[in-house]
């Protein structure tokens, strides 16, 4: 871990183009996702049903869990729709070179 709390989640040739990519950050599941040409990071657990939101449709900077359809902004985690009515946190991302750096105690707000 680099001293500004930001630690290596994946390269960003690993990322799609428009999806997401499941990975650990300190025993921490997170999502990676990269739609409309930025780069996203937030827990990867959905929270209305606890299941990877990774796994979801990524489409308009959001990304729609898989189960049962709740979609999140990106930038917010937000739901935009029920049946999730929490919102999921989301983490500062920082690209250096080709390396998707995320600092996990830095929430976007």
């Amino acid at each position: 871990m680099s001293n500004d709390g930001f630690v290596r989640a994946c390269g960003l040739g690993d990322l799609p183009d428009e999806g997401a990519l499941a990975v650990e950050v300190d025993d921490n599941p997170v999502a990676i996702v990269r739609s409309e040409g930025q780069v996203y990071a937030l827990r990867d657990v959905c929270s209305h049903a606890e299941v990877n939101l990774s796994e979801g449709e990524v489409e308009d900077g959001t990304i729609e869990c898989w189960l049962h359809g709740s979609c999140f902004d990106l930038r917010t985690g937000k739901p935009i729709n029920p049946p999730a009515t929490q919102a999921v946190p989301t983490y500062v991302v920082k690209i250096d070179g080709d390396d998707v750096l995320v600092a996990l105690n830095t929430k976007n707000s």
